[in-house]
């Protein structure tokens, strides 16, 4: 059978390029994926500051609920600091030397007043400084109020040694002298600053807690069995970057997660790729099968040669495209790089686990697909071999429908949710309803288009001469070929116009409730924070109400079943003074109670939890440390200010900066604020501002954007690639048109009435299925039925589609009129 099916596939390459194309492409898809999610343990960048350390500790970030699986965490977004008495005990490991380190900001103030932000800037203790090695370039060592920089920020501050420098941590800045300036080998991602260790400490203000520990001379299995239950994280290799950088760490947590949900997509789209051409293949070679079950084939030998078919198109694919996958992967961390999700330097880990995995994947889809394809061409009784293949079978499998006519209604349900459940998830929803709508219209789409051709094909076949009558009688007789070119169209319109729109609607939506809950006049913002105690200044100034915002996010965990969904959501910090600044639209409660250890929730999410005012509720700071507090009130306005509103002390003390985010002030006059701020280098008040730091969602959109761009790319491969493949094959079709007297410009211009219809049919279908759920969600947000964001995005969506179906068309009907009527008319299917 190997031997045969070899030979089929070498005689009838060209039937079998569009399965190779779309395997091909699939693989590579799922290899990218499993590239980024294999990064996202093993990638990372490499390390400066702990370059010299064999381990890093550092405390875990990780929030794992009792009761929940193994993907039933989530990563904290600020690195928890560590008790400094766990040096002690790493020291008792046999060679090894325990480094604590303490890291703060720290800014050093240039000569024209403003602060030097050109990249993150920290303070640490000089000890630390072991851990790069940074080594003393000029100078000598910190003593009390002493600094050594690294050369990078001596440089652009133009201090030498000897020189007073002006350094701000978490209060007006302070004088230095500059006693030495230190130097480490490659390029730093952040700036440096050193001190004594009791300055280091003070500054810091974090008694008897460090940020991290750096171990010379021992193996982190040692470390590790030393610190078994203390919940740090042991690092070395690799690992070691993201203990040093954060945005490294919110990387690597990032692309496993990512990769995870988007891996899932491309898998999908790819299986109903695959399926979809094997299935047009398969049917094109309909006379072949019915000619071989007339001469004594049985079902499972036709069963048996189109999988070892499939499965020799599909190793060979699967193959180069797994390696084409290395491409594709890099192709994608360029592309989050230039976004901002990835930082520049951070580098993939490569193995053959995800390739193989790939592989397999492909395969597996392949020889799924090639069984479902052949059950037709394999069931048919041998008497009824040749006149099955000389006419199409027209009806529609009963369970097929059912199922079809039942996704629709699910979808069409689910496009509700957003009424009831707003924010992010309400968005994810909608995108939800419009893929399963998409699954429904495709297992229906015969019956649809069959539906649509009636009415439409008399409009043709009057309207558009012979070449129109041909069409109208084409379409008519094979609504299921018409189908299944107006399918993969439906799918890139749709999945491409709910993708974008689901988010500029909910961006829309987050805008509007700001603008609605902040009533304060004026804000005081700055570069990397607001020291805490500008909010304490402002209100002691005659006439200025003011209150801290400190933005954040809370970790929850809530249990279905057996199941413990772990998810991170946005959060904010104020004080009780803050009712006169901002209106969170409270339903019960007040927000003059917001106390250190009290919480407000957000209407939705209270019901949701079943949680009143008075209740208590646990969940996770910032930090990854353990909340249980009072609620004290409940709110509507949770896009805005998130889920949760902490008391501003407590959302500060959970933060690495210790600082606050912004101050929000309520003030006839600005002219004391403008005083205060002058005291802060980078400090400025403007007018107003939003409540909560969007930048999360604005990266998840970015991140969805190109992740749909990629799937998209696919599915117009696979659209191209079926249109290409089901025009070829009416070759002969074409010949005895023209043997019996219809002219070469004719055939075209059917062709290209029939290419219209498809691309028209496609964006109706499509612009409806995307139409539900984004009405449905842009009422439940903005209260209007139409989705906010520019309307070029949709028309760009029909017009690319329109030009992918009509060249496709239009380019394999000029080829395949190429060849004289006489030698057409005789070649076989």
């Amino acid at each position: 059978m190997l031997s045969l099916a070899w030979q089929t596939v070498k005689a009838r390459t060209s039937g079998f390029i569009g399965a190779f194309v779309a395997i091909l492409c699939g693989t590579a898809l799922v290899a990218a994926c499993g590239i980024l999610m294999e990064s996202g343990f093993r990638g990372g960048v490499p390390t400066q500051r702990y370059a010299a350390a064999d381990v890093v500790v550092t405390g875990d970030r990780i929030v794992r609920p009792d009761g929940g699986d193994v993907l039933a965490f989530e990563h904290a977004a600020e690195q928890p600091s560590i008790p400094a008495a766990l040096a002690a005990k790493i020291a008792a490991v046999p060679g090894a030397r325990a480094v604590p380190e303490q890291t703060f900001p720290a800014v050093v103030v240039g000569q024209d007043g403003q602060p030097l932000a050109s990249k993150p800037s920290f303070g640490h203790n000089w000890e630390s400084a072991v851990l790069a090695p940074f080594t003393l370039k000029e100078g000598t060592a910190p003593q009390a109020n002493e600094v050594v920089l690294d050369s990078g920020l001596a440089a652009e501050a133009g201090a030498g040694v000897g020189a007073q420098v002006k350094i701000m941590t978490r209060s007006v800045p302070e004088t230095y002298r500059v006693a030495g300036i230190a130097e480490a080998a490659g390029r730093a991602r952040q700036a440096s600053l050193f001190f004594n260790e009791t300055k280091a400490a003070e500054l810091a203000g974090r008694p008897d807690r460090v940020s991290a520990i750096g171990v010379l001379g021992a193996d982190a299995r040692k470390v590790e069995n030393v610190l078994a239950g203390d919940h740090v994280t042991v690092s070395s290799g690799a690992d070691r970057s993201a203990a040093e950088f954060d945005d490294v760490s919110q990387t690597k947590s990032l692309l496993a997660i990512l990769a995870g949900s988007f891996g899932g997509y491309a898998v999908l789209v790819a299986i109903f790729v695959v399926a979809s051409t094997l299935a047009l293949t398969v049917e094109q070679r309909r006379r072949e099968f019915a000619l071989l079950r007339a001469v004594g084939a049985t079902p499972r030998q036709i069963r048996k040669l189109i999988g070892v078919e499939t499965t020799v198109v599909s190793v060979v694919a699967g193959v180069i495209g797994s390696l084409l996958g290395i491409l594709v992967g890099h192709g994608l961390r360029d592309a989050f790089a230039r976004i901002g999700v990835v930082p520049d330097d951070f580098a993939l880990s490569i193995s053959p686990i995800p390739l193989v995995a790939a592989l397999v994947i492909g395969v597996a889809a392949a020889r799924v697909a090639a069984w479902s394809a052949s059950r037709r061409p394999s069931s048919i009784n041998p008497v009824e071999a040749l006149g099955e293949a000389a006419v199409q079978k027209r009806d529609v499998g009963k369970v097929r429908l059912a199922i079809g006519w039942a996704l629709i209604a699910i979808g069409l349900g689910a496009t509700a949710v957003p009424l009831f459940l707003g924010g992010q998830l309400g968005a994810a929803m909608s995108v939800m309803a419009a893929l399963v709508l998409i699954i429904g219209l495709t297992l229906t789409g015969p019956k649809v288009i069959g539906a649509a051709v009636r009415v439409i094909a008399p409009v043709l076949a009057r309207s558009s001469g012979v070449s129109g009558y041909l069409a109208a009688a084409n379409v008519l007789k094979n609504s299921r070929r018409l189908a299944a070119a107006v399918t993969p169209l439906m799918l890139a319109i749709g999945f491409a116009v709910v993708n974008f729109y689901s988010q500029t609607t909910l961006t829309a939506a987050v805008q509007q409730q700001t603008e609605q809950s902040i009533t304060a006049d004026h804000v005081i913002t700055g570069i990397a924070g607001v020291p805490a105690e500008v909010s304490t200044t402002a209100k002691g100034i005659a006439g200025v109400t003011a209150t801290s915002l400190v933005r954040t996010q809370v970790i929850t965990a809530s249990k279905t079943g057996d199941t413990v969904e772990v998810q991170s959501r946005p959060a904010n910090g104020l004080d009780s003074t803050a009712g006169g600044m901002v209106d969170l639209d409270v339903v019960s409660g007040s927000i003059g109670d917001l106390q250190p250890g009290t919480v407000a929730l957000g209407d939705a999410h209270a019901s949701w939890e079943d949680k009143k005012v008075g209740d208590e509720v646990e969940f996770w700071y910032a930090d990854g440390q353990r909340a249980k507090l009072k609620v004290v009130a409940t709110y509507r306005h949770d896009l805005a200010f998130g889920d949760y509103v902490l008391s501003a002390a407590d959302a500060r003390a959970h933060t690495n900066a210790g600082m606050d985010s912004a101050v929000l002030v309520k003030a006839a006059d600005t002219t004391a604020l403008d005083a205060l701020a002058g005291r802060y280098p980078g400090l400025r008040v403007t007018e107003r501002v939003a409540a909560q730091d969007r930048s999360q969602e604005r990266t998840q959109f970015l991140l969805n954007l190109v992740a749909v761009g990629v799937i998209l790319g696919y599915v117009a491969i696979s659209v191209s690639n079926t249109l290409v493949m089901s025009t070829a094959a009416r070759r002969r079709e074409f010949a005895l048109l023209r043997l019996v007297g219809t002219g070469r410009r004719q055939i075209v211009r059917m062709m290209r009435t029939e290419a219209l219809l498809t691309v028209g049919l496609a964006a109706v279908l499509g612009s409806l299925v995307a139409a539900v759920p984004l009405g449905v969600l842009a009422i439940g947000l903005i209260g209007s039925p139409l989705p906010a964001g520019p309307i070029g995005v949709y028309l760009g969506a029909l017009a690319g589609a329109a030009l992918l179906g009509v060249v496709s068309i239009a380019v394999s009907t000029r080829l395949s009129l190429r060849a004289k009527p006489i030698d057409a008319i005789g070649t076989r299917e």
